[in-house]
């Protein structure tokens, strides 16, 4: 895919959606963080759920850590791995009053040293809570720029690396949401619903369920 092509895919998806953000609820980078480490493996519906109750009993490190791993247990038991994720959190909380004054760390080093955080949750943190430039590939991501061409790669790592050099500049901080709300909603798994699709007639995929012609 030459790179007027992929500057067209984005000035389309921005058109379509001038201000992308992600689906989980939050009102602070450390609500974010908690949402995102719960949603692995969940969907956005299911975390923000628990997030609804959890937040609204303990919405800061200190106040996590008052509350308790059990009683964060009891609001988070309806998300996959909470039990391990539930431990994370109370651990990353902790890690946070200790060493960054209960704030949410702004460098993905410092991020990826908290318990349960990896580099695609960080990027999440660094790109919607701090509007830095990231690429979080999650399985959306990672299908549809194999799928369309825009930056094919073997593994996540590799997609990432070539979305954060091929996608214009203008467009990064908000393609990491538009190409998942496409992956999500339009470029799914089993059926691609090509015939909404806004990029159709620029997409690369060979088995497109619609001719452009």
């Amino acid at each position: 895919m030459n790179q007027q092509k992929r500057r067209e895919i984005f000035e389309r998806l921005r058109a379509d959606n001038p201000q992308p953000t992600t689906e989980l609820n939050y009102s602070s980078p450390f609500e974010l963080l908690i949402a995102v480490l719960l949603s692995a493996q969940a969907t956005d519906v299911g975390v923000n759920k628990a997030t609804a109750k959890l937040f609204a009993a303990a919405n800061t490190p200190q106040a996590m850590l008052d509350l308790g791993l059990e009683q964060v247990m009891e609001y988070t038991r309806t998300i996959g791995l909470y039990q391990t994720k539930s431990k994370h959190i109370m651990e990353t909380c902790r890690l946070l009053l200790e060493k960054h004054n209960g704030e949410v760390p702004q460098t993905r080093e410092e991020l990826e040293a908290l318990p349960g955080v990896g580099r695609k949750t960080a990027n999440v943190v660094l790109n919607t809570a701090f509007g830095q430039p990231a690429m979080a590939v999650d399985t959306h991501i990672f299908r549809v720029s194999n799928r369309t061409r825009i930056a094919p790669g073997k593994n996540v790592r590799e997609v990432e690396d070539k979305l954060m050099r091929f996608i214009p500049k203008e467009f990064l901080l908000d393609a990491h949401h538009w190409l998942i709300l496409l992956g999500r909603y339009t470029c799914k798994a089993q059926k691609p619903q090509c015939e909404r699709c806004i990029i159709l007639d620029l997409c690369e995929y060979p088995a497109k369920t619609v001719s452009t012609r």
